[in-house]
């Protein structure tokens, strides 16, 4: 257990307390703990002999910590969860209610669900309570909709995480020739609403048993001989998948067809017609001479349509087969072209490893480099750096480049963009770090020219480098900033400013579509960045690479494609 998951527990403690009408006294003593954990310099794991030495750490909230960071959980916890009606705490996702509302909510309306809180509000109950009203209830039900209007679909993350538990158990069973992911999972969309497998076997029989085994199947939907449709649940994550099994034979043309798009498919269909030939999922048909044609990959499908191979990023039927007639399809950048991650954070803010930690991972990857961007003063929330921090922590970067062979750490910071669209260290710092991220963390909701204004006048500052997480998405949960982004794209290709995009799952940010914008419009030069708050947190960087490929982009238009020379030399490109 780290710092973080502690604290959020602590956190998540205080609130059932809350929920059930605790003293607030003794609610805060458990936030007033969990802040303590959180702005610990030091791991919580490293100290359990010594936690009340920690401000606000008493004996009682010591062995309370101590049996979380041992155990990953806490009785008293454990007993909350069972207290508290399950469908209450969930609502604490909605806008505009907390645990005091909640309590309240509970007591005097006996609401423990969200169809419980529906139902208040729109027959008017809630507007009697104290600190509610009329506008407030109406906020609520809004708030509801809007929730329940989003798309039942999983993060591209959770979904591969699901996908990867099943490929486990099933790729070396001995009825299973080969199987491999498809659907928008394998073209690396954003979300992913349910998963589809094809599996190659000579025994369907048997290979069907196989899947129905596999223990993450909680519900069996549909059975057949090539077709198994159930529901999946791991960690948490459940999906609707699709197995379908083909001869070993038949494997490739099932594969490409149901990576699809639907879209990709019907021209695939169109070209195969032209040339007096039908498509189906098991191949080429010839209707004049009956003869059927399978294939022995994907690519040899394409050739026989008179194409080169087109990557499973690209088809969505967004000129793909006009570039590939063109011999013009992209040259698409790839993982291991990705020679350093320029912005993530460790225990100096928000992140739960060292500087020496986060470097080591960053070498075992394989990276040449890496940027600590810890935050910058002004985001409390995230324990951001004051400037006599900050050079503590240089001096820091400066041991571990002693220490370390193999890899370089630059210093950086993420500093915040403040409503002004001033820069949140001032520019005798700025101008000493290697790299300068500017971001946006606070009032997101600003009008779309003062929110545009805001970011133009740190894409302009002459020490920013890289602009982060240029929208402020975050999926399924956060809609983008309202921005007039062909200013902000033309301004950043006039500039030099980079733009991110941020290969956090809940982010990617960036997407696609307007990476493809920018690029193809404007010019602009990119970074794909993890913003790993741990050294597993690294890995990210495949969700970015990912979406890159999606956008069409290549090795040359992402700055951290460069070996260390080149790229410091492009940091300090337009610098006074």
């Amino acid at each position: 257990m780290n710092n973080p998951g502690i604290a959020g527990m602590l956190h998540q403690l205080a609130d059932y307390l809350e929920i059930e009408g605790e003293n607030p006294f003794r609610v805060n003593a458990w936030r007033r703990a969990a802040r303590a954990v959180e702005n610990s310099r030091i791991p919580v794991v490293d100290m359990l002999d010594r936690l009340e030495n920690l401000p606000g750490v008493g004996k009682g909230t010591a062995a309370v910590i101590r049996e979380m960071a041992t155990t990953g959980t806490a009785q008293v916890l454990e007993d909350l969860k069972r207290r508290i009606p399950p469908g209450l705490p969930v609502l604490l996702g909605i806008p505009g209610l907390g645990p005091k509302s909640l309590h309240l909510l509970h007591r005097e309306l006996g609401i423990s669900d969200l169809r419980d809180l529906v139902q208040a509000a729109e027959e008017g109950k809630i507007r009697n309570l104290p600190g509610f009203g009329v506008k407030k209830e109406q906020k609520l039900l809004e708030a509801i909709r809007k929730l329940g209007s989003r798309p039942n679909r999983r993060l591209l993350a959770e979904a591969r995480q699901l996908a990867d538990v099943v490929l486990r158990k099933l790729a070396g069973h001995p009825a299973v020739v080969r199987i491999e992911p498809a659907g928008s999972l394998r073209r690396g969309k954003e979300t992913v609403k349910d998963l589809d497998f094809v599996v190659a076997t000579e025994h369907p029989k048997e290979a069907g048993e196989a899947i129905l085994a596999v223990s993450e199947v909680k519900e069996v939907t549909a059975k057949g001989d090539t077709k198994i449709t159930v529901e999946l649940e791991a960690d948490g994550i459940r999906m609707s998948a699709d197995f379908r099994l083909v001869a070993p034979e038949k494997f490739a043309s099932a594969w490409l067809h149901f990576t699809g798009s639907a879209a990709h498919n019907v021209r695939i269909r169109q070209r195969a017609k032209e040339l007096g030939w039908k498509v189906s999922e098991y191949g080429i048909s010839d209707d004049r001479s009956g003869e059927e044609r399978t294939f022995a990959s994907e690519e040899a499908f394409y050739r026989a349509l008179g194409l080169p191979y087109i990557e499973p990023e690209l088809r969505e039927d967004q000129g793909e087969f006009e570039a590939a007639e063109q011999n013009g399809l992209p040259d698409l950048i790839r993982p291991d072209d990705v020679r350093g991650d320029l912005h993530m954070h460790t225990v100096w803010s928000d992140g739960a490893e060292t500087v020496y930690e986060m470097a080591v991972a960053a070498r075992e990857r394989g990276y040449e480099y890496i940027a600590v961007t810890d935050h910058s003063r002004s985001l409390r929330v995230a324990y951001g750096l004051s400037v006599d921090e900050l050079m503590k922590q240089w001096e820091e970067i400066d041991r571990v480049n002693r220490e370390l062979e193999g890899i370089t750490v630059l210093k950086g910071a993420e500093v915040d963009i403040l409503a002004d669209g001033s820069l949140d260290y001032p520019d005798e710092i700025l101008e000493r770090l290697d790299v300068v991220i500017a971001s946006v963390h606070s009032r997101l909701g600003l009008d779309e020219e003062t929110m545009t204004d805001r970011i133009l006048r740190a894409i302009k500052h002459p020490y920013v480098h890289i602009i982060g997480h240029p929208t402020g998405r975050l999926l399924g949960r956060r809609d983008p900033c309202k921005l007039d982004l062909d200013r902000l794209f033309r301004t950043a290709a006039d500039t030099g400013t980079i733009l991110e995009l941020n290969a956090d799952p809940r982010r990617l940010d960036l997407g696609d579509q307007l990476l493809r914008r920018a690029c193809e419009e404007y010019g602009t030069l990119f970074v794909i960045s993890s913003d790993a708050h741990s050294s597993a947190g690294l890995d990210r960087m495949a969700y970015g690479v990912i979406t890159a490929r999606r956008a069409w982009l290549e090795k040359r238009n992402v700055l951290n494609t460069l070996p260390l020379a080149e790229l410091r030399k492009r940091l300090r490109k337009g610098r006074p």
